[in-house]
């Protein structure tokens, strides 16, 4: 926080893929941190090289020191570091510190959810038309669904459904797993249903660190938001 909005050093890691010495600093602070909690656990963060000897651990620390480092570099509000512990291929453990917005989000496995202390409650919609997307626009044969503000971070997006302030995130494309570790326990702790793209159970700690998508909903309308998407999901799915 005494960085963002000021001066540091930025580059690309790829086409629209910014990074900057704040995730490097973020990242090596997680690891000691964390380290001395778990020395045992492995460790996969979006800023370290990836060591398969993780494969090997019953516990792995999933991380990415900043999700949304797009909105951090351009001085906006929607990122937040988030920290999983995983578990025999799930997080037991989640929590997306939000400070420019204020927020913590934590959860515990079988203990439930909560933002800066309260309980969290995804929402009751049963109802697939009408439901809330965090989205900056909808596409066409999604002309019933409604937006709401977006994050760039989509753990904070995730987090929104978790919340009962949207009642659908969904991502159709391979993505990493320190993007949704902590966040997918917070949603499903609060009551949603998560899974990847098409419909399955997420794994973590997996040998490639990704997973097919996400699909976070409200209980009520994950089966018809998979039947929606499939079709999608499936062009999508090739590598």
């Amino acid at each position: 926080m005494t960085t963002w909005r000021g001066e540091f050093r930025q580059w690309q890691k790829g086409s629209g893929d910014p990074v900057c010495e704040v995730d490097l600093a973020v990242d090596a602070f997680l690891r000691a941190r964390l380290a001395a909690i778990d020395p045992q656990a492995g460790w996969l963060s979006e800023e370290t090289a990836d060591d398969p000897i993780r494969l090997e651990c019953d516990r792995v620390w999933v991380v990415d020191p900043i999700d949304g480092t797009r909105d951090y570099v351009r001085g906006r509000s929607g990122w937040s570091v988030s920290v999983a512990l995983v578990d025999s291929f799930r997080p037991v453990l989640g929590v997306l510190d939000a400070p420019a917005v204020g927020e913590v989000w934590m959860a515990a496995v079988g203990q439930g959810a909560w933002r800066n202390g309260v309980p969290l409650k995804a929402s009751p919609r049963t109802d697939l038309a009408g439901a809330r997307v965090p989205a900056d626009q909808i596409p066409r044969a999604d002309a019933d669904l409604v937006t709401v503000a977006k994050p760039n971070s989509i753990a904070l997006r995730i987090a929104k459904v978790a919340a009962g302030e949207a009642d659908l995130c969904a991502s159709l494309r391979w993505g990493n797993e320190w993007d949704i570790a902590a966040a997918a326990l917070i949603a499903a702790e609060a009551g949603a249903t998560v899974s990847d793209a098409l419909g399955a159970p997420l794994r973590f700690n997996t040998p490639t660190g990704e997973a097919f998508g996400v699909l976070a909903t409200a209980p009520g309308i994950h089966a018809a938001a998979v039947v929606r998407l499939r079709e999608r999901a499936e062009r999508a799915l090739p590598r």
